[in-house]
């Protein structure tokens, strides 16, 4: 198998895996594994996230990070005739579950269900016609007794994936769910396997971040940038792609699938690593675009940016479309935007590097 078949199967096995939020070790091994041969060591801390080390005897350390975990469900209850009622794990969209087949993840191993939902014959088309909310989204998994949802291991706490697979769309896209932002893991890991196979010498530590509960509150940058302490954190995310349909530009900003890497002003990102990073797009002619946040960035950038006392961060985004669905979209060239971006910042940045605003 060559180099490019190798890293496309990684891709695909990553994607395809389930890495709901707070039980991400199953991706996480996946990712750990193939980031092996390119590390010097490795770290996973008490929650799951996980970091290859590059030059870990280094005193300056830098980032670069995605976070690893996806969107879910949880089963919070169980009718006495077995259908189960759900909670969100994350920002899960109510509105697209109906008719969604799904994996309830038991200590047996995965039952399948289904979303289910009323029949069109049986609503009128008026405001008494029921609406997809959690409250009324029900789990069937073809059983008619409580009991005998006990007994094929479902159990409150469960948790729920919907069942969806990678697939490719017109050659320019990648479609799927948790691209959001399993794709960032696999940016970071080609900007790592990059550095190896280059034999790219870099004079302070790299720490290539995989960080869980970014869903739920940022929580796994949280608890790894208190325990890395960098000096520098590049994170990657993912953004929306504001020209698909129903989008307001003047309100979500204008950002195109396909048009290039994303890179964020807010109060989060620091100025002067953003502007670093633009020179280098501008020098080696990477194609990008630049987005606005009012307050945060609602990212990873956020945790690492405001840990220790204050962290250079910056982001760089992989515009996405149809966030938080199970066919969320981004362009291969986007992808290798992101990559590219990432790479040459590395290859050039010194230890050292001062980012205080003035002294």
């Amino acid at each position: 198998m060559s180099i490019m078949e190798k890293n496309i199967a990684f891709l695909y096995q990553y994607l395809n895996n389930a890495s709901p939020v707070g039980f991400e070790s199953a991706g996480q091994k996946i990712w750990l594994d193939y980031i092996k041969p390119f590390i010097h060591e490795h770290i996973v801390d008490t929650y799951g996230t996980v970091v290859g080390v590059v030059n870990p005897k280094a005193d300056y350390k830098v980032v670069i990070e995605a976070h690893a975990d996806e969107i879910s469900w949880f089963v919070n209850y169980i009718t006495e005739d077995g259908y189960l009622y759900v909670i969100r794990n994350g920002g899960s969209d109510h509105i697209i579950a109906p008719s969604m087949r799904v994996n309830i993840h038991t200590a047996k191993g995965i039952v399948k269900g289904v979303f289910g939902w009323p029949a069109i014959h049986t609503r009128v088309g008026d405001k008494d016609d029921p609406r997809p909310e959690i409250k009324n989204l029900t789990v069937d998994v073809g059983c008619s007794s409580k009991q005998e949802v006990l007994d094929l291991g479902i159990h409150v706490g469960c948790v729920i994936t919907y069942v969806d697979e990678l697939m490719e769309l017109n050659g320019k896209y990648y479609v799927g769910r948790a691209l959001d932002n399993r794709m960032g893991g696999y940016v970071i890991s080609q900007v790592l396997r990059r550095i190896h196979e280059n034999n790219v010498s870099l004079d302070y530590g790299l720490y290539v971040v995989n960080s869980v509960q970014e869903e739920i509150g940022l929580r796994g940058a949280e608890m790894i940038a208190n325990r890395l302490k960098p000096d520098v954190v590049i994170a990657t995310d993912v953004c929306h792609d504001t020209l698909s349909p129903l989008y307001d530009k003047k309100k979500e900003g204008e950002v195109k699938a396909g048009s290039g890497a994303v890179l964020s002003y807010a109060p989060a990102v620091h100025n002067r690593l953003r502007d670093d990073l633009i020179a280098v797009a501008e020098s080696k002619k990477i194609p990008f675009q630049r987005m606005a946040s009012s307050r945060s960035t609602g990212t990873d950038t956020d945790s690492f940016a405001y840990s220790n006392g204050g962290v250079a961060s910056a982001l760089i985004s992989l515009p996405l479309k149809y966030m938080h669905t199970t066919v969320e979209m981004a362009h291969k060239e986007d992808i290798e935007s992101v990559i590219n971006l990432m790479y040459e910042f590395l290859v050039q940045f010194k230890a050292g590097t001062d980012y205080r605003y003035f002294s």
